[in-house]
């Protein structure tokens, strides 16, 4: 028996350091929390006992600093190391550097890491463990000719994955021979700038896989065992967005079949610590992906189905006990969801989008029932340095259905207002019928996509006259408290400059307020006040009666007698009405104010979002085509090639590799062909 850690550094940040410190908390252990200076005051530094700066916000200069984080931890006097998942997770150095400095790494053996940490050697340790594998090739020879061959033996269409990390970096889906070598050198050189390896390996593509993993656990007496399956089939860009356990129709053959192969092949490497070992399914069969060597994003809905607390299993294993129960008292109770929020944008194509939460309401949590995880407050910043991730939902049923409803109800409740999200894709997935159904694979996004995207949905005519009843009455409370203010500060509250009833010498009072939304023209609405507190608004759609009201649950609209709860957010000019799930953006505008103009034209690329240059295409007097490439910008662990709007010859290249720009950075400007 171990003796438990009194003090542990978690060398992480966002939800992953705060679930951590929640779990150590309960069991009485000291945190340590490390943050760059884009952290400076993040709910994890905040949260633990202690915070310590580690370096500015690039990762590379604070999070995966090795030394950096080794010299703060015996600074500080802890006794081991949480890497959470991420960062220095599965990078076997750092696991050697924890044992150099006499710190216990909670995590597995730096040789599992290393084992797994190849997808190719991994494969070939599978391969000899009895654990079925993809056809695919899985060589160290890694030139054009012999990869085209693998190909072709394999049989198109084809997976090219990097063979040193996941999370979808590297990875290429190659349909026929003729795209195979530009999907090599970009799969090599996204490779290479996210993990430092550009080793590709080549898999047969499977066109309806389910992606399903087992969580397995290992103490260091050799026990080891499985905490049973996840479905994680719903994603894009081969990155997870749901995931849920059980797995929908898995069978109790199957699960034990395929829990053993998982377990033998943590014990093929003497793991030790969480793992998550994962599978593609298609029909009766599975075959071996790879394995995590950490604590996995999704790990909150094996604790709900099982009762377990994940990070607790990994304290004591690393701390020298026995895994808390064995295979037989293991066992699956109901059914839960789990749905990644993001700050990105699916109508375009998924891109991360930054910027300040201005406005941030999360579902209220229901022990057993509603949890979330996150790393972020109201007010805080999403910025280019780290992955988008806002929080994580996750939802318990007594079944699936349960399940699925709780989700779709949980989700309504979810506002937010300053960064693009994917809350619209959450809930249109959550609500389609298919997934109602079960029907699940990872193809499952695209193939519904009509009916995902765009996440938009036009509001109905009650819907657009709240929308506008809501702006209008928000900006006539704005005013009427900043008079009162005014008049409060002025020592004469009965001055007439402080009444707010629009008076008018000869017909009624009103007021017009002008607002823009989206592409449309201004809209003039008239409000008049009434005796009653309320208003007469004439809106679009006709006039109405209406009012706005605050109370302990929130903004209450009452239109023509029907109430609706909604909410507002305003940062500056900019109203954003949040009603039945969805955000509608108005601009208030000043009649008096001078007219906008546009910076970007035609003739010019600029950055859809902050990011660093990590290819330059084209110089100044090159003739280009309309879409072809021009610049590559990587943020948030993501590639984005810039394209050019039209034929014509390159005028200017602003920046060069390794530039960080602003989102509107004027990148590339050309002048059409004439």
């Amino acid at each position: 028996m171990g003796t438990m850690f009194r003090k542990i550094l978690i060398a992480n940040r966002g939800e992953i350091a705060c679930r951590v410190i929640a779990t150590a908390r309960r069991l009485g252990i000291a945190t340590v929390a490390v943050y760059s200076e884009a952290d400076a005051d993040a709910r994890h530094m905040r949260l633990a006992d202690e915070a310590w700066p580690i370096g500015p916000a690039p990762a590379r200069q604070s999070y995966l600093s090795i030394e950096t984080i080794i010299a703060t931890a015996r600074r500080a006097g802890v006794e081991a190391i949480h890497p959470g998942y991420g960062f220095l997770s599965e990078n076997a150095a750092f696991a050697e550097a924890c044992a150099a400095a006499g710190l216990v790494f909670i995590g597995p053996p730096a040789a599992a890491i290393r084992a797994m940490g190849s997808k190719a050697e991994a494969k070939a340790l599978m391969q000899r463990s009895g654990v079925p594998l993809v056809p695919g090739y899985h060589g160290e020879a890694q030139d054009l000719p012999i990869l085209a061959e693998a190909a072709a033996g394999i049989g198109y269409p084809v997976l090219i994955k990097a063979s040193a990390g996941g999370g979808g970096k590297g990875m290429r889906i190659v349909e026929q021979p003729e795209d195979l070598e530009a999907a090599v050198e970009g799969a090599k050189r996204e490779a290479l700038a996210a993990f430092g390896d550009d080793r590709v390996l080549i898999e047969k593509y499977l066109t309806r896989p389910r992606h399903i993993e087992i969580q397995v656990f290992a103490d260091t007496q050799g026990n080891a065992v499985s905490l049973f399956e996840r479905d994680c089939s719903i994603q894009r860009r081969h990155q997870k967005v749901l995931e849920e356990a059980p797995a929908p129709g898995m069978a109790p053959a199957r699960r034990r079949a395929m829990g053993e192969a998982a377990v033998a092949a943590a014990q093929a490497v003497r793991y030790v610590g969480a793992g998550t070992v994962e599978f593609i399914a298609e029909g009766d069969a599975f075959y071996f992906m790879e394995m995590n060597t950490r604590l996995q994003v999704e790990h909150p809905v094996t604790e709900m189905v099982t009762g377990q607390d994940l990070v607790e299993w990994q304290l004591r294993v690393a701390a020298g006990e026995k895994l808390p129960l064995t295979q037989d008292q293991l066992l699956i109770r109901g059914h839960a969801i789990e749905a990644r929020v993001y700050a990105e944008d699916p109508a375009r194509d998924f891109l991360p989008s930054t910027g300040r939460l201005v406005h941030l309401r999360q579902p209220r949590e229901q022990s057993g029932h509603v949890r979330v995880d996150t790393g972020v407050r109201e007010g805080d910043v999403i910025t280019q340095h780290y992955d988008p991730m806002i929080a994580k939902l996750i939802v318990w049923g007594e079944d699936r259905p349960t399940a699925v409803r709780r989700l779709v109800a949980a989700l309504s409740e979810y506002e937010v207002v300053g960064v693009a999200t994917n809350l619209g894709l959450l809930r249109a997935i959550a609500g389609h019928a298919a997934f109602a159904a079960a029907d699940l694979d990872t193809g499952f996004i695209a193939r519904h996509r009509v009916a995902l995207l765009p996440v938009t949905q036009l509001p109905d005519p009650a819907e657009e006259t709240a929308i506008w009843a809501a702006a209008a009455l928000t900006v006539v409370r704005n005013q009427d408290a900043a008079i009162q203010a005014a008049a409060r500060v002025t020592g004469d509250p009965w001055s007439p400059w402080a009444a707010v009833d629009a008076w008018r010498l000869n017909g009624d009072g009103y007021q017009d307020l002008r607002f823009r939304r989206g592409d449309v023209g201004a809209v003039t609405l008239r409000t008049y006040p009434l005796p009653d507190g309320s208003f007469r608004l004439e809106l679009p759609g006709g006039a109405v009666q209406a009012s706005l009201t605050e109370d302990a649950a929130g903004l209450l609209l009452v239109v023509n007698g029907v109430s609706r709860r909604l909410n507002v957010a305003r940062r500056g000019a900019e109203l954003t009405v949040i009603l039945a799930g969805g955000n509608h953006t108005l601009v208030h505008e000043n009649p008096l104010a001078p007219p906008r103009t546009e910076t970007a034209g035609a003739d010019r690329v600029i950055a859809p979002i902050p990011a660093r240059v990590t290819r330059v295409l084209v110089a100044p007097g090159d003739a280009v085509q309309k879409n072809a490439p021009l610049m590559v910008l990587e943020a948030m662990k993501m590639e984005l090639t810039l394209r050019a709007p039209m034929d014509g010859t390159v005028a200017q290249v602003r920046h060069a590799v390794d530039d960080m720009v602003d989102e509107g950075a004027e990148l590339v400007t050309f002048a059409p062909n004439v």
